[in-house]
């Protein structure tokens, strides 16, 4: 039996999620809760409670039963006008429009991009949730004779196990992890989750040469790495030269709640930390394109 995963948006190239063109699968699902999450409605499950379907201006959603009895969204993406009104209504943080992909449907969807695209890449949500989906796919496509040559990588808040990361190892080609803040109570305010199991991910995968990319999100006053600049430099220092250092400067797309009070990073705030970090011995450095 195949494995099948839960996916929130398939985006077939993108060119900021990993080297090259890419093949994005954005996973259902996340164990953290950040209050600056810009795609909230990735964090839960949908249990069909059914809250969204009158919300629907175009009838998109209704609401059947299983002959078990089962209660379940269905979407209808043919009519959907993707107002999104129903990610609003929804208590969970959730979406009803997602899909159940099994290996073999998604193996057929990167067939018809293989001559456009350098590889794929697992995000989210939090990818790992669905780890086993992850390896089945990750080996089926390394085991193909027209798909082997795509890099795999995966887009993590860090928060897997080293059993885990172990397991998926032989398949995968680079992961890149956020690192949400320094200090451990930061990263707790910001994501209900403390951060030592994500520097334990990065040593892990700095050793095995899988880390790709590391990034900070700059929140001006909230996040803390401009005020714990020393220890941030003195740890980036000793990353692998060839590992990225993407900084991301906070904006309000997409966030909802308290976050929407806090201050967005300006241009000049991004160059400065930049700056700080480059006087320290930090290189590789990859700055935001655009700040909106």
């Amino acid at each position: 039996m195949s494995r099948v995963a839960t996916v929130n948006q398939i985006i077939p190239f993108s060119c900021v999620d990993g080297p090259g063109s890419r093949l994005v699968i954005f996973l259902q699902g996340c164990n953290f809760n950040c209050k600056n999450c810009h795609n909230p409605y990735t964090i839960d499950m949908c249990n069909s409670c059914g809250d969204c379907v009158a919300t629907c201006p175009v009838n998109a959603l209704s609401l059947t039963s299983s002959k078990e009895g089962k209660s379940k969204i269905v979407w209808d993406s043919d009519l959907c006008t993707q107002c999104d009104i129903c990610l609003s209504t929804c208590p969970k943080q959730s979406s009803p429009k997602t899909r159940q992909y099994s290996v073999p449907q998604i193996l057929e969807l990167i067939r018809a991009q293989v001559h456009f695209i350098n590889g794929i890449t697992i995000s989210g949500g939090e990818a790992t949730l669905q780890l086993p989906f992850i390896i089945e796919l990750f080996q089926a496509i390394k085991a193909s004779q027209d798909l082997m040559h795509l890099s795999c990588m995966i887009d993590s808040n860090g928060y897997l196990s080293e059993g885990g990361w172990l397991q998926v190892m032989p398949y995968l080609d680079g992961v890149m992890i956020d690192l949400k803040s320094w200090q451990q109570e930061t990263h707790n305010y910001i994501t209900g989750r403390d951060n030592h199991r994500v520097f334990s991910s990065l040593k892990l995968l700095a050793k095995h040469g899988k880390l790709y990319e590391i990034r900070l999100l700059h929140i001006p006053h909230v996040s803390d790495f401009d005020s714990e600049i020393d220890a941030v430099a003195s740890y980036l220092t000793r990353l692998p030269a060839n590992v990225r250092i993407k900084l991301n400067a906070f904006q309000h797309h997409g966030v909802t709640g308290e976050s929407l009070n806090w201050p967005i990073c300006s241009e000049e705030q991004m160059l400065e930390l930049a700056a700080r970090l480059t006087e320290r011995g930090v290189a590789n450095l990859v700055l935001p394109n655009v700040y909106l």
